[in-house]
């Protein structure tokens, strides 16, 4: 410490340590402000939208850890719709904590886009194979009007119907942003 307080990495792990903490706090409150909801779990919401943010102006590291910490809030705020550990730690903590891959896009001029998409796309791909193999006995005959014979494909249409729709809506409020917030959403105020 220098002799007036806090040295400069102090202050900057401090405000990394209170930003993930706002970020994970405001990502619960919006994933409680639901647009769409699936029977089976699967919401359309931006509660991404803060571990998107954190991810890309701190780095993967923090974003994982900040993901993590959502998927365990997810799980408790939830009532645990889960299927045993298994499905405990694919549909929560594994599917939250892949949204801090944002953070591969750090110190990018518009890193918060490919970000989002990056995320977004981790995110599915574990839902998509949890979906595919343990939620396989909840696949109905019908689905979106189509005829279900693959878990596979109805894991797809499953769990691609709300998690494009949530990147969609994040990819959209950031481009709101970008003019107004442009050097806070690329971290570019962090010293």
């Amino acid at each position: 410490m220098t002799k007036q307080g806090f040295g400069t990495a102090s202050r900057t792990g401090l405000r990394r340590l209170v930003e993930g903490a706002v970020m994970v706090a405001v990502a619960q409150v919006l994933s409680m402000i639901i647009l769409w909801k699936l029977p089976q779990g699967g919401a359309v919401c931006l509660g991404m939208l803060p571990i998107f943010l954190y991810a890309v102006r701190w780095g993967t590291g923090a974003g994982l850890m900040s993901g993590f910490v959502l998927g365990v809030l997810q799980f408790l705020s939830d009532g645990g719709i889960a299927l045993g550990w298994q499905s405990i730690i694919g549909d929560y903590l594994a599917a939250y904590t892949v949204l801090g891959l944002a953070g591969l896009f750090r110190k990018w001029k518009y890193g918060v886009f490919p970000g989002t998409a990056a995320g977004s796309v981790a995110r599915f791909l574990v839902h998509y194979v949890v979906g595919a193999t343990i939620w396989k006995a909840y696949m109905p005959d019908y689905f979106f009007g189509l005829t279900m014979t693959s878990p596979w494909f109805y894991s797809l249409l499953y769990n691609g119907s709300y998690m494009v729709l949530d990147m969609l809506l994040c990819l959209v409020v950031f481009a709101l942003l970008e003019k107004p917030m442009g050097k806070y959403l690329s971290g570019a105020d962090i010293a």
